[in-house]
């Protein structure tokens, strides 16, 4: 079977799990799938398989994670360093033009000195013509040389410009989650990280909040995963636009999101969660195709400051524990670490 013959077999494998899952046909989705029946990602195969045999529904918050997770990294990753490798080129052509020019004034002081043991000497008139026509020429022949060069430096430094900026621009993406905007996983782990460090050294108050979409599988089910979506984007744009400066809101995860309050103490970080929360709930769900209002949205936080034992893994663990705390207590919400809901979680639906 041919290459082209093999991939056809793929695609329609692909698609027909696709249809026989529910899964809507976007190329996304598509890439996704393709991989599990072409079993190119050994990974993704795994997880598609193991979820198949489980009978568990695919939905699209689940399928953007996975996207994310196995398939725009490695995208990125290669663009990152095929940058990289351009910009590398593009240095070193400098080093190279600036040797060769390095040598040619060489060679031209070389003729300077020569000349200057000539002049030193009894020339006829014809003689003392030809030195001097071949010093013009040598002298010529450099400022030629020489604005070549400074042209080749402007264009490299205009292509070593916009090759760092692209790589900051691959950079920036490869730390935003697609579907909101906001920071993504692997940056609030970044974040995180360096605010742990920040905080032990400086003995400042950080703080971790994380918040989750209540019913959110309510509003998928209901309404269809493009709804979804939009939930998880009005969540995201709540959170940019209530969370400023040092602090960083980033989605964690599916229908959750964290944020990263350094220098901040608990009951200042629960004002903060109280702020996005409220402004959650003020906005309307209005279906773009109808301009019908769906309803409002909710969610629910959990808020915990860092303490002298936690690590990294325990201090979202507590955070955490607070959610399901918030949760279990009706939902809509904040709970922090020294409200009495806030211990050890139980599954909440």
């Amino acid at each position: 079977m041919s290459d082209k013959d093999q991939a056809q077999e793929y695609a329609k494998a692909a698609f027909a799990v696709m249809a026989e899952r529910g899964v809507v046909p976007t190329p996304a989705n598509y890439e996704i799938f393709f991989a599990y029946a072409s079993g190119e990602n050994v990974a993704v195969a795994r997880l598609i398989g193991d979820r198949i045999k489980a009978k568990m529904p695919f939905t699209q918050a689940m399928l953007d994670d996975l996207r994310e997770r196995f398939f725009s990294s490695a995208r990125m990753d290669k663009t990152v360093e095929k940058t990289s490798t351009d910009l590398t080129g593009a240095v070193n052509a400098v080093f190279e033009r600036l040797e060769t020019h390095g040598r040619d004034a060489e060679a031209y002081s070389r003729t300077l000195s020569a000349a200057s043991g000539e002049l030193d000497a009894k020339q006829s008139p014809e003689a003392m013509r030809k030195l001097v026509d071949n010093l013009v020429a040598a002298t010529h022949a450099m400022e030629t040389r020489t604005k070549d060069l400074e042209a080749d430096l402007q264009r490299s430094s205009q292509s070593v410009s916009e090759l760092k900026a692209k790589l900051d621009d691959v950079r920036k993406e490869t730390l935003t989650d697609v579907l909101t905007g906001i920071p993504n996983r692997k940056a609030f782990d970044q974040e995180l990280d360096r605010a742990i460090e920040q905080a032990r050294a400086e003995g400042t108050p950080l703080c971790l909040f994380m918040c989750d979409i209540d019913h959110f599988k309510r509003f998928n089910d209901t309404f269809g995963h493009q709804t979804g979506d939009q939930v998880l984007r009005l969540v995201g744009g709540c959170l940019a636009e209530n969370v400023k400066g040092r602090d960083t809101a980033a989605r964690y995860g599916g229908e959750e999101f964290a944020v990263v309050l350094p220098q901040t103490a608990l009951n200042d970080s629960v004002f903060v969660a109280n702020t996005v929360r409220r402004a959650v709930e003020s906005k309307k769900l209005v279906k773009k195709a109808t301009g019908d209002i769906l309803g409002s949205i909710s969610i629910s936080i959990g808020v915990a400051q860092l303490s002298p034992k936690d690590d990294k893994a325990s201090f979202i663990a507590r955070a955490d524990n607070c959610l399901y705390g918030a949760k279990r207590a009706g939902r809509n919400r904040v709970i922090c670490e020294t409200d009495p809901e806030a211990v050890e979680h139980v599954d909440a639906a």
